[in-house]
């Protein structure tokens, strides 16, 4: 009565409910509510202590489930719920489908382990899909509650299911690296010295996967996006990804963690181009298209260009030596940073764009007038 009378509810996560009693109650006051309601199914701590009444399973399953928004069982919360064990890959689907069964539209599996890997299986009513990282060898407090406040943030913010998976994944995986002990139990996550940096190109490397025909725009060597520190000395000061961006079909999927240091040939175009223009911080590479180069130069963008066969020896048999030559090679005549650099390949070599701009965003809008460009020309 105290909150409903006195607050502006945007939006609800229901975690421990230990008794039927209490159950009852919260679906009482909750069931008409028109916001977004998130339940993290706590049924025992971390420590294994019991935190809802054996007799008040039915009870959970009736009357707490159907309010959800999305469930965020863990694989432990998802069998007690679902009546079955989990251990294949049809296990989980059916799991999931008989949780949703009890009137919920979206399920969250998360935390099932599969070799050096950390996945989240996403059950909605349209289609399933997975989110995974890397695993993390730790045992810590705060992991599960973090997941689910997160995801409630992000539905509040009206993101769509899938960007507020996305969301809460990253954040919770954060928040597991930086748990730290207070005490002599166990660690308590904790998420306050987020890189903005990090932060800033994470979002852009999502929605540039989810950018139309983007695929069509990814080399044979695959795309790495990058965002650099101020005046960077080295490609340890540069994010990107420990892997690439990559084609499934006609989409795209990031694979990998952004650390410093995670991009070798996009990091050192950044790092080049940086010792004359500080200001250009971020780039991405994408398939040259020499259509794209002619429409662009006649919108008034500025693109430079070097050869690759003119490269000398001692440049081409240097390890990473070939971007930075490249780079300073197109740029030396110029008074203000270029909008793209480009090279039309050598023996061996894929012809290459390189995309750069002050941050992430304005790369990704960079991006999308190269595509509405792409698509006038077909």
């Amino acid at each position: 009565d105290s909150v409903f009378l006195d607050f502006k509810i945007d939006g609800i996560k229901i975690s421990m409910v230990y008794s039927s009693p209490i159950i009852k109650t919260v679906f009482k006051y909750l069931k008409n509510k028109e916001v977004p309601i998130v339940v993290d199914p706590v049924i025992k701590t971390t420590t294994g202590g019991k935190i809802l009444e054996e007799n008040s399973k039915k009870d959970f399953k009736k009357f707490i489930v159907p309010l959800a928004t999305i469930i965020t069982p863990n694989k432990f919360e998802a069998e007690y719920i679902s009546g079955m064990i989990i251990n294949s890959t049809n296990s989980l689907q059916l799991s999931a489908k008989r949780i949703q069964g009890l009137g919920t539209k979206n399920v969250v599996i998360t935390g099932i382990e599969k070799s050096d890997r950390i996945m989240d299986f996403v059950f909605t009513e349209n289609k399933k899909f997975v989110e995974s990282n890397e695993k993390l060898s730790s045992i810590n407090h705060g992991s599960g509650c973090n997941y689910s406040s997160a995801l409630l943030f992000a539905l509040v913010e009206k993101k769509s299911i899938i960007d507020a998976v996305r969301f809460a994944k990253e954040y919770t995986y954060s928040s597991i690296k930086q748990a730290e002990k207070v005490g002599k139990g166990i660690a308590i996550t904790r998420n306050k010295n987020q890189d903005k940096i990090m932060i800033d190109l994470r979002q852009s490397i999502y929605k540039t996967t989810l950018l139309n025909e983007m695929s069509r725009r990814i080399p044979e060597c695959q795309t790495n996006f990058v965002f650099s520190k101020k005046r960077p000395k080295t490609i340890n000061d540069i994010v990107g990804l420990a892997g690439r961006i990559v084609k499934t079909g006609k989409e795209i999927v990031a694979v990998g963690n952004l650390e410093y240091g995670g991009s070798k040939h996009v990091a050192s175009a950044v790092l080049s181009i940086s010792k004359k223009f500080p200001e250009i911080r971020s780039a991405i590479n994408l398939k040259y298209e020499s259509d794209i180069i002619v429409k662009l130069q006649n919108k008034n963008w500025k693109i430079v260009n070097y050869d690759r066969t003119d490269e000398p020896k001692n440049v081409k048999n240097k390890e990473g030596a070939s971007i930075i030559w490249g780079i300073k090679t197109a740029i030396s005549n110029l008074k203000t940073a270029p909008d793209i650099v480009y090279h039309k390949g050598d023996f061996g070599k894929e012809p290459m764009i390189i995309v750069f701009a002050k941050t992430p965003s304005d790369v990704l809008d960079k991006i999308k007038i190269i595509i509405e460009n792409l698509k006038e020309t077909t």
